[in-house]
């Protein structure tokens, strides 16, 4: 089957291409007689004027000799065709090990931090995006286009678009609590440049910053690619250990939080503990590092107001998120700053990638003033909870051999426990195999023991797709575990 962009090439390209690329691979040696345009017009059911303008291109390029009454001849090349040596230098330099800065060895080691591009349960993370109101974005965009004209089509601000960020402001004030002005809003494209900004822009290689333990992948590769120290602090019901961190014997400059819905395990950090740690970081000076990156899914009780609005001392970097609540293709998050850190990280963000896309954040200013944004939220909380009550019933019935469900009070995923003797990574290799995707538990932990399971992403799926995916998984882990 041709590819596609080559099946929208004229016929003549086509066929030049092909020919070209027989010579490159040796298939066809120098000095080899190629069909006669008219027994190959022919062959190919192409006129032959098709035939001879690529034969005509390929005499043009040094790939064919053409002999009046004689016909065509591949061409004699040099020891190494230009196409081979590329595919011979390519060869050389992808089996060669690349010379990387220390950072950038780091990064290479560490993976990357792969979101998923396809749509396949349990992928956690994810937000339902079939129900996202398309055409009231699209009319909104218009207007921004019809009100802002071409000046959308210039740069940006690179703190980000003054409507965008009053609209945030406003947003993060009334429903988490906290003390922000537009001013202090970054408007970023991710939560992970946000952590990557701070790792680079706060702390120094080799400088400690403790972090949760479980602690969710992206924040933990950030800061090891940066060169600090991550100290894992254990994690209980009531969210991180506190007393770790004020009893450690050597001092941090920087804690990495998930307070509100804590990463993968779902805890609340309690209001106590949240004071000490506000008040263990300005006695050293450290920086809270706060990422809220689902808070607005909670489906028991009202959500704990964020560290950042009880921190008068201005310690705290509030990280939130449009990935989760909206749709990840948005591609916008945002930092609330303290006031002095404002002009650093937006001169940073600079050396990054300039500015977010400004008819993005023009529309989605628009989508929040108007109320839209706070509806949709409502409206998916009361989907995502329906969702979430589902799944637990539907691994209760079919997975109690295997796993026990430890349903969350809030968030996009839910962690399972397993309770047989299958391993973790036999769990999630034979779930892949029948097309059903699990995050591991342990590759999240550090050094705490942690009892092997997965998470279990909800969001995305209707219950009859959860059922067909639930079902699946049943029978592969039978399959490991015939006995159960």
């Amino acid at each position: 089957m041709a590819h596609p962009a080559h099946s929208a090439m004229p016929l003549h390209a086509r066929i030049q291409r092909a020919i070209r690329q027989l010579i490159l691979d040796g298939a066809l040696g120098a000095g080899r007689a190629l069909p006669a345009s008219r027994a190959l017009a022919r062959s190919l059911s192409v006129s032959r004027d098709t035939v001879e303008a690529a034969y005509a291109q390929l005499h043009a390029e040094g790939f064919i000799e053409r002999k009046v009454g004689s016909g065509s001849f591949v061409a004699e090349m040099p020891e190494f065709l230009p196409g081979q040596r590329h595919l011979a230098r390519e060869t050389l330099l992808r089996n060669q090990a690349p010379n990387l800065s220390k950072r950038g060895a780091a990064m290479l080691q560490s993976g990357g931090v792969r979101g998923s591009t396809g749509f396949r349960p349990f992928t956690q993370g994810i937000p339902e995006t079939r129900m996202f109101p398309l055409q009231l974005w699209e009319r909104l965009e218009r207007q921004v286009l019809k009100d802002v004209g071409t000046d959308a089509l210039l740069p940006g601000d690179p703190q980000g678009a003054e409507p965008l960020c009053r609209a945030i402001a406003d947003y993060v004030n009334l429903e988490r609590g906290a003390r922000a002005t537009a001013d202090r809003v970054l408007v970023l494209t991710s939560s992970q440049q946000a952590m990557t900004l701070c790792a680079n822009m706060l702390l120094d290689p080799g400088d400690r910053i403790f972090v949760e333990d479980p602690v969710y992948h992206g924040a933990r590769k950030a800061f090891e690619a940066a060169g600090l120290d991550c100290v894992p602090v254990c994690v209980d019901r009531q969210g991180i250990k506190v007393e770790h961190v004020l009893n450690a014997p050597r001092p941090a400059k920087a804690i990495s939080l998930t307070p509100s819905h804590q990463f993968p395990t779902g805890a609340t950090l309690t209001l106590d503990r949240r004071l000490a740690l506000i008040d263990w970081a300005a006695r050293h000076q450290a920086w809270i590092i706060e990422d809220d990156y689902d808070s607005e899914f909670h489906y028991a009780g009202k959500p704990t107001a964020c560290v950042q609005g009880l921190d008068r001392n201005d310690r705290t970097i509030y990280i939130g998120t449009f990935t989760k609540s909206l749709f990840p293709g948005l591609r916008i998050g945002y930092v609330v700053l303290p006031p002095q850190l404002v002009k650093p990280m937006t001169v940073a963000r600079t050396l990054l990638d300039g500015h977010t896309a400004t008819i993005s954040q023009l529309t989605l200013a628009r989508f929040m003033e108007n109320g839209h944004f706070g509806a949709y939220v409502r409206m998916m909380r009361g989907h995502y909870a329906q969702r979430l009550e589902a799944l637990a019933a539907l691994v209760r019935t079919h997975l109690s051999d295997f796993v026990e469900p430890r349903v969350p009070v809030g968030g996009l995923q839910m962690p399972c426990i397993l309770i047989c003797d299958i391993e973790e990574r036999v769990a999630v290799d034979a779930a892949r195999r029948v097309g059903v995707d699990l995050m591991g538990l342990s590759a999240l932990h550090a050094t705490q023991p942690m009892k092997s399971g997965f998470l279990l992403g909800f969001a995305a799926f209707t219950t009859a797709e959860m059922e067909v995916a639930v079902i699946r998984l049943a029978q592969a882990f039978r399959a490991l575990a015939p006995k159960l």
